[in-house]
């Protein structure tokens, strides 16, 4: 493994096993996480380094701030509505699923309130997960032919939506009507080599995981087995490539008060032992100062 980036930091010491969905709650200036396997809900205050942390009994994938003091969480069963001062839990949609081969996975609200959460299937073979939007209590399916949906995000003005198939190494960009919600215009924003059988870790760039965009409409992606984070142009041009201290990068948001921190989750799951011998930060929380600031998280507003 190259070196990492002299700038990373260490967050959150405690290791998850598939650290997922970072989201700096832009009201109690929070972050939290999920560990999925673990079926686990995080909270970091930084200002006093002081954790939180929920426990379920399935899975939960991601997380989204609402106008009022609870959360979305997606989860194996549903999405739920969630309150972290009672712990108590309100189920808003059930899940649209064979919950023995798919569960939610990555997912966050558009600028007008909408949530969208996609879908893994998990025999991977063939692509029959999903892009859900969930809008008036109502869940629709949005986008199909995928197998592991990450990455969603939007541009600054909206006007573009961001998704990626984790496993395909593809993210792809829609054009996005922020009143109606409607898509059109799919289309490919970058396509990253496949990983050959036999090809090594250290020749392999990774494959897109969770993303996040920044206020100059730059796409950031974390490149799951690439040991990096990218910054990608408005036009998929690669401009930065943040090199990290593990092999498994899993989401990245924009947090802090000035939202110039970007937090970077990991896993450690199923990673071999050698390999976690040599990567201790694997499964931990990670943070990176930069320049360009990032988008504050929207609510879940319908």
């Amino acid at each position: 493994m190259r070196d990492a980036d002299p700038g990373i930091r260490l967050v959150v010491a405690d290791p998850c096993q598939v650290g997922e969905s970072p989201m700096w709650h832009p009201h109690e200036h929070v972050l939290y996480w999920c560990d999925i396997p673990a079926c686990h809900l995080h909270r970091l205050d930084p200002r006093t380094m002081a954790t939180q942390r929920w426990d379920f009994e399935t899975d939960v994938s991601c997380c989204a701030p609402t106008l009022g003091p609870d959360l979305l969480l997606a989860m194996r069963d549903g999405i739920w509505r969630f309150d972290p001062a009672s712990s108590q839990r309100e189920r808003v949609a059930g899940p649209p699923y064979d919950m023995a081969v798919e569960r939610f996975n990555d997912g966050k609200c558009d600028p007008h309130g909408r949530f969208w959460i996609g879908t893994i299937y998990e025999p991977r073979r063939p692509p029959l997960a999903a892009i859900y939007c969930l809008e008036n209590a109502h869940l629709e399916r949005r986008v199909e032919g995928i197998t592991v949906s990450n990455g969603l995000a939007w541009s600054p003005d909206g006007r573009t939506m961001y998704c990626s198939d984790t496993t395909a190494h593809r993210i792809d960009c829609f054009d996005f009507d922020r009143q109606t919600g409607a898509l059109s215009a799919r289309r490919v924003f970058a396509q990253f080599p496949l990983r050959q059988e036999g090809q090594k870790l250290d020749d392999y760039g990774g494959r897109p995981d969770g993303a996040a965009v920044d206020a100059a409409g730059c796409y950031w992606a974390a490149m799951f087995e690439g040991a990096r984070v990218l910054r990608l142009s408005p036009s998929g041009e690669v401009l930065r490539e943040v090199r990290l201290p593990v092999q498994c990068p899993t989401m990245v948001c924009f947090g802090g008060g000035d939202l110039h921190t970007l937090y970077i989750t990991t896993a450690s799951h199923g990673r071999p032992p050698e390999e976690l011998e040599a990567q201790p930060w694997a499964g931990c929380v990670l943070s990176l100062r930069v320049d360009v600031p990032g988008l504050p998280a929207d609510l879940f507003a319908l």
